[in-house]
């Protein structure tokens, strides 16, 4: 707690003081300060600490230029900030007591599972921005010359990081201190258990299902109950759960029953980040790669204690005046760090447009397509052996950070430079040290340090890993997340001709995705041209091609489903930032990774993104979005395209040439060719448009291959960014 009665009186090294020069500040806030301080010494029932936070006192570190640190948390309706005001109070006293002003203020934080599949997914990715817009607001408003934050998931962290780096910067044009900041993760959320008696009513409703003749829903149910409880899985088991219904296994009301047992077992009362991969722990690897998250305070399975913050206050402190240690500068220095991490991590897809659109914010002039530069760079190795059905998942992974027998990011770090990958170790972080500094206490370093179970490798699964940026004749960029596809899913589907299955929107796609009967009533319509069939099975799969000459078309169909010869892609347009706030397609990505059979055959493809947990292959941030005359919105059943994941493309065939038998691309201009369909799309779109409320839609943000942000924040990006060698910083000493 520190020695009673010691005074320690750091001072901004900066002219300007807001509170100096205006007598009402100094007015309003000093009861705001003793208030969180008074609230904070009764919670945490520190008898012990002196009460010294006088209005006199506070008046003086106020007038004197103290650092005035805002403790920036998220709301609790979000289950990562459920215990929240005990790191708040932890941390105001530590504040205080390093002879600083501590302040707090909370952001809204939207819940991704709670908004999937609903209106709140239109508002997810906007309310990214708005994050970042009212940290500005606050920090400009009451003069905050740093941050301490609390962490949560989903559009949380990198909004405030946004906020905050774009205010460093235009302070520093000001002429005014740099800001400061650390972000402290809130601890991983225990992952959920099936009750005893509840896993046995669901393995006999797959034994039904079985007998019924319905193995592949017994399959997927078996399948759903070998990953750890969690809201995703939830939609795992409503998927087939549906199915079950539809099939007469069980009836509505035992489907609810299942549903709600299985809801009230997933969550942990503590709260914390979920304990899947997702963007909520995609966020703290790439918080901590950029250097800005205190090692102690890093993955933890319980809020910290005063012992483990403390050292993360008085690193802050140390910072306060080092403009290289200002919050843009460590994302400038630290990108290409944060990027292998992510990568090597297997993170979530979300985060290749949070990252691009955190350096635009942060000043650089940056895209998605310096994100694949590095990517290009070295090969970045699998060294994640994350799995939510083997006892690996990130609550198991803090446990033995929080044993001491691997260091979390910094182990991850280490491993990838023994494994080839040249990171920049002389980049500071928010500790006042390099990374080098950092590693060189090589106790707990070693991957090696975990005998049981490893998550964090030192020896590679597999050489590639990441999320990939695909390019093609009928669109500028997608992403498809590569950790997400087992090698061999990625060998059933690349090099792979795939017939179009195109709906206008999640809704519909839900609906049909769910249809336990969609490849028999695709069939019986004869969806697409026999003759397409057979030329589809001679490329797929030319081995077994002399066997189809025989076959009538219901026969071909099904030979070709059963030996996995078919490929569809399912694409789902009109999910743009524009169109409709680029949702997550986590849902129908789901039901397709829950049907065992759809799952071989299906792809998916949309404008919008797709949730950190998705799995499989799942393409999405396709630009230009259909909303913007993309070649997303002109594609219609029946088209065929060739998916080369490995060459990073995906093509359209030549409809005519294919009719012919010839693999050849098309060359035309889709929005020239099929205009009237593309106009027909396009009203019908404006119309969804206008079930977003305005106040909310993106309006004047860049694509989501720079990132989704405002214009007039990308228009000011104006550092150049370097791929190879150090990146310019713009110091303001």
């Amino acid at each position: 707690m520190g020695k009673k009665g010691e005074i320690k009186s750091p001072r901004i090294n900066n002219s300007v003081n807001p509170y100096r020069d205006n007598v009402q500040g100094k007015a309003n806030e000093p009861i705001t300060v003793a208030g969180l301080l008074d609230r904070a010494k009764q919670l945490l029932g520190y008898t012990e600490v002196e009460s010294d936070w006088t209005l006199g006192e506070i008046y003086n570190r106020l007038h004197e230029n103290a650092p005035r640190i805002a403790i920036i948390g998220g709301s609790s309706d979000h289950p990562a900030h459920i215990l929240d005001m005990e790191t708040v109070s932890r941390a105001a006293i530590k504040i205080w007591q390093e002879g600083g002003v501590p302040f707090y203020f909370s952001t809204p934080v939207l819940c991704d599972g709670t908004a999937q599949s609903n209106m709140g997914m239109s508002y997810s990715l906007q309310s990214r921005n708005a994050i970042a817009e009212m940290v500005v607001n606050q920090m400009e408003a009451h003069s905050y010359h740093g941050a301490f934050v609390i962490q949560g998931c989903d559009k949380q962290p990198l909004g405030v990081l946004s906020g905050l780096a774009l205010l460093d910067r235009v302070r520093r044009l000001r002429g005014e201190a740099p800001v400061f900041a650390t972000f402290a993760p809130s601890h991983v959320l225990k992952g959920g258990e099936i009750p005893q008696d509840l896993q046995e009513d669901l393995k006999s409703v797959a034994e039904k299902a079985s007998q019924m003749g319905e193995q592949n829903i017994a399959d997927d149910l078996y399948d759903a109950l070998s990953y750890i409880l969690q809201c995703s899985s939830n939609t795992q088991f409503q998927g087939v759960l549906t199915r079950a219904v539809e099939s007469g296994i069980i009836n509505s009301k035992r489907h609810n029953y299942f549903e709600k047992r299985l809801a009230v077992n997933t969550c942990d009362a503590a709260g914390g980040i979920c304990a899947f991969h997702g963007t909520g722990n995609s966020s703290r690897d790439v918080m901590a790669g950029l250097g800005l998250a205190h090692p102690n305070l890093e993955i933890l399975t319980e809020p910290p204690t005063q012992e483990q913050l403390n050292p993360a206050i008085e690193s802050l402190f140390s910072i306060v005046n080092r403009p290289e240690c200002s919050v843009a500068e460590l994302v400038g220095a630290n990108m290409k760090n944060a990027i292998c991490i992510h990568s090597s991590g297997g993170g979530s897809s979300n985060l290749m447009m949070h990252i691009v659109g955190a350096m635009i914010y942060a000043g650089y002039e940056f895209s998605l397509w310096d994100v694949e530069k590095i990517h290009q760079l070295n090969p970045i190795p699998d060294l994640f052996n994350y799995s939510l059905t083997e006892g690996r998942d990130i609550f198991a992974l803090a446990q033995q950070c929080c044993s001491g027998d691997i260091r979390g990011t910094e182990t991850l770090f280490y491993e990838l430079m023994e494994n080839g990958v040249p990171m920049d170790v002389d980049a500071l972080t928010v500790t006042g040290q390099t990374w080098k500094e950092r590693l060189s206490n090589t106790e707990g370093l070693s991957a090696d340090g975990v005998k049981e179970n490893p998550i964090i490798l030192s020896q590679p699964r597999r050489n590639f890993s990441g999320v990939d940026v695909l390019s093609g004749n009928f669109f500028e960029s997608a992403v498809v997340k590569i950790s997400g596809m087992p090698t061999h899913q990625l060998d059933q589907f690349d090099e792979k001709i795939s017939f179009v299955l195109y709906f206008e929107n999640e809704e519909e796609a839900n609906e049909q995705l769910l249809n336990d009967k969609l490849l028999s009533e695709l069939r019986d319509e004869k969806a697409f041209p026999q003759e397409h069939l057979r030329q589809m099975w001679e490329y797929n799969s030319p081995d077994t091609y002399s066997e189809s000459s025989p076959l009538t078309y219901n026969q071909l169909f099904d030979r070709m489903v059963e030996d996995e010869t078919l490929k569809l892609s399912v694409i789902i347009a009109g999910q743009g930032p524009e169109a409709f706030g680029m949702p997550e397609m986590f849902t129908p990505m789901q039901h397709i990774n829950a049907n065992r059979q759809l799952r071989r055959l299906a792809i998916l493809i949309s404008d919008g993104r797709y949730s950190g947990v998705s799995y499989g292959a799942a393409i999405g941030h396709m630009t230009p979005e259909s909303y913007h005359g993309g070649g997303v919105l002109y594609l219609q059943q029946g088209d065929v395209l060739h998916l080369r994941f490995r060459s990073r493309r995906i093509e359209l065939l030549d409809h005519h040439q294919f009719n012919k038998g010839e693999i050849e691309y098309y060359q035309g201009e889709l929005n020239e060719d099929r205009e009237e369909l593309g106009k027909q799309r396009k009203s019908v779109m404006k119309k969804r448009q206008k079930t977003v409320a305005a106040s909310n839609r993106f309006i004047g943000c860049t694509d989501a291959a720079e990132g989704v942000v405002p214009l007039a924040v990308k228009e000011d990006a104006d550092i150049p960014f370097t791929v190879e060698g150090k990146t310019e910083s713009r110091v303001v000493k």
